[in-house]
């Protein structure tokens, strides 16, 4: 027989009906069934004919990992949580009202690294598998996975995500200015030699400096940006002077990035300029014994503007003055205010009424000066009260506003919110919030979504804000959820179907809330 399998294959894929079997049929056969007896014979001969291939040395044995085990029950849940996921958990195979367990996993995988805990040998591939469908678990799998996970990565090609996560090999914690650092650094993957300038950073930010000072004019322009990105923790005056050279890169985003940080490198020259800038374009009035704020916007963008960062061409839309006038303003350090306006404060400089209609335009850019700076006082005065119409706001992203007030002070105002407006604004607000939220937070939610249900509307119009509760919502707030999952005996404004709908949304928000305790007790051991 001279038929090949490849002929077989295009007779099969194209169908009997188009192409004629490059086979016989016997008495009495079709052409699909000799088709098919030819293909099962060759298959045989395939597999009979193959030659042993050599054998491939052993693996290095997998390193040890001398953290804890993980409690019986805590690994008992880890199973199913990954098993839920091979499963497609949130298909139509999971009860309805069931909690969505493969939602639990980032949150259990982050409460097992705290504990330190090591990852169960026989459980790593089906971690692994995981973390390679969601990137966002990656980070916390490949932690909790430890050295055992990447030796087993690099058994596997689908998981050599893993060996790209240059912050977890131990190529990466190498010491700056050792030959192995020299190493990694010249001839490392691009996630290693960032891990390794991240390591550097924190151990030794000088040496780190030299280290990125000797490849800066060799890197490609995304590399120095990304490097350039990695001086943002621990920034400090001796940073300067290389993002003043910074400033000059071929890169517009590496320019733009290095004018960035050192706007917030306290007392910077760049500092210093944008706030020469900002003071010649805004300044204090007085109008019939009243101080007014008056502005004169910049005429022209010149070269030391650009070198410093301000773009000149504006986006769509935008007139040249007023977009420059913005930049200036918000490189300008906060401080310069207080000076400029007779000693105010942010509260009473905001207060100030500006003339020719600038105000939005300059309280806009004084709000992203607050997030970029990180100032609790401006931000806390530029956001308002939270009971204010959400529209009143010259920051249309008052999440970012928040993210500058401590922690407590952020849920409250947020609580504050969510009681005066309801859930229709309160999604990326809620987000910026502390994990699990404070009980003034989680009580004026559960409030909320009380008030949505006996308004008429259905659960399915706020799944958002129902799947940030289930992740961040105290556990202990589900006593109180439990008294609602039950219809009313009385109608309420709600349709009977609308009703039923609300009472199953919170029986599946109770039971989340309930198995994140019981996986909190488990890992507690």
């Amino acid at each position: 027989m001279n038929t090949t399998w490849d002929e077989l294959v295009s007779a099969a894929l194209l169908g009997t009906d188009r192409r004629t079997p490059p086979v016989r049929p016997r008495d009495g056969q079709d052409a699909a069934m000799a088709l098919l007896d030819a293909a099962a014979l060759h298959t045989v001969r395939r597999r009979a004919g193959l030659v042993p291939a050599t054998a491939r040395a052993r693996p290095e044995p997998a390193p040890e990992d001398p953290r804890p085990a993980l409690p019986p029950a805590a690994r008992r849940r880890l199973a199913l949580l990954l098993a839920d996921r091979s499963a497609g958990g949130s298909g139509a195979g999971r009860r309805i009202g069931a909690p969505d367990l493969t939602e639990l996993l980032p949150q259990w995988l982050a409460a097992a690294d705290r504990y330190g805990y090591r990852a169960p040998a026989d459980l790593l591939p089906a971690l692994l598998e995981a973390a390679r469908a969601r990137t966002d678990l990656r980070p916390a799998a490949l932690a909790f996975g430890g050295s055992r996970a990447r030796w087993l990565a690099g058994l596997n090609p689908q998981w050599k995500y893993a060996l790209r996560a240059g912050p977890a090999t131990a190529r990466s914690h190498a010491v700056a200015g050792t030959p192995e650092a020299r190493k990694v650094w010249e001839e490392g993957l691009f996630a290693e030699r960032v891990a390794l300038l991240a390591s550097a950073r924190r151990r030794d930010p000088a040496a780190a400096r030299e280290l990125l000072s000797e490849t800066w004019r060799t890197e490609r322009a995304e590399d120095r940006l990304m490097f350039l990105d990695s001086l943002r923790e621990g920034l400090a005056p001796a940073d300067e002077p290389f993002l003043e050279q910074a400033l000059t890169d071929r890169s517009g985003n590496v320019r733009a990035t290095a004018a960035e940080l050192l706007a917030a490198v306290p007392h910077s020259a760049l500092a210093r300029r944008m706030a020469e800038r900002a003071r010649t374009c805004v300044a204090l009035e007085r109008a019939g014994g009243a101080a007014r704020i008056a502005v004169e916007a910049p005429h022209e963008c010149d070269r030391g503007m650009q070198r410093d960062g301000v773009a000149a061409k504006p986006p769509p839309g935008r007139g040249e003055r007023s977009w420059w006038l913005s930049q200036v303003v918000k490189a300008a350090p906060l401080a310069t205010w207080r000076e400029r306006f007779a000693g105010r404060g942010a509260e009473e400089i905001v207060a100030l009424p500006v003339t020719d209609g600038w105000q939005p335009e300059l309280h806009a850019a004084w709000c992203r000066a607050a997030v970029r700076q990180r100032d609790a006082e401006w931000s806390r005065v530029l956001l308002g009260p939270p009971t204010a119409p959400p529209e009143g706001s010259p920051w249309r992203d008052p999440a970012k506003l928040l993210s500058a007030l401590p922690p407590e002070e952020r849920a409250e105002w947020v609580a504050r919110f969510v009681a005066a407006h309801g859930l229709s604004e309160a999604f990326r607000l809620l987000g910026v919030c502390e994990v699990p939220w404070a009980r003034p937070l989680g009580t004026a939610l559960v409030d909320a979504l009380d008030a949505a249900r006996d308004a008429g509307g259905y659960p399915w119009s706020f799944s958002g804000v129902m799947g940030l509760a289930e992740r961040c919502l105290d556990p202990a707030q589900a006593d109180r959820l439990e008294e609602l999952t039950a219809l009313p005996d009385e109608p309420l404004s709600t349709s009977d179907g609308a009703a039923g709908y609300w009472a199953e949304a919170f029986r599946r928000l109770v039971g989340t809330l309930r198995l994140r305790a019981v996986m909190a007790a488990e890992l507690a051991g």
